[in-house]
């Protein structure tokens, strides 16, 4: 398999394997008018195997939301084909409007227009709790 490398744009690489999709479809990759490869479960001698996007154009990540989604992953920024930064994830402290409050009486059920805030209240394994309602959600 080929995938050509990209001149200006995004590299999200560590994805753990079979998690790639799934940060597609919150990044909503494929409204984007270019060319975006998703390779799966590819050798990985650190992961055993890993899942990368590749993304030709320049993107605004939400790195809370992506950290949130998969904290071991890194985000390589690329122009004029070098890689001018790179951001290695972990889970953020607040994520907000990532998850959504489960709780029926939690004022975001009948305020919508609140912003949905979770922060970490456990990190072994990861639990975030509603700031307004404090109702748990396990991070899956």
């Amino acid at each position: 398999m080929n995938i050509d490398s990209i001149q200006n744009g995004v590299v999200i690489d560590h994805i753990q394997a079979g998690n790639g999709m799934r940060i597609y479809n919150y990044l909503r990759m494929d409204l984007l008018k270019c060319s975006v490869a998703i390779i799966q479960n590819c050798k990985s001698n650190r992961m055993g195997s890993k899942d990368i996007i590749k993304i030709d154009t320049q993107l605004n990540i939400d790195f809370e939301a992506l950290g949130y989604l998969d904290p071991g992953a890194t985000v390589s920024i690329i122009r004029d084909g070098i890689t001018v930064e790179k951001k290695k994830l972990s889970l953020p402290r607040e994520v907000i409007n990532v998850i959504t409050c489960q709780n029926p009486r939690c004022i975001t059920t009948t305020e919508t227009s609140l912003d949905q805030i979770f922060r970490l209240s456990h990190e072994d394994p990861p639990v975030y709790r509603c700031a307004y309602c404090e109702a748990g959600k396990a991070k899956q």
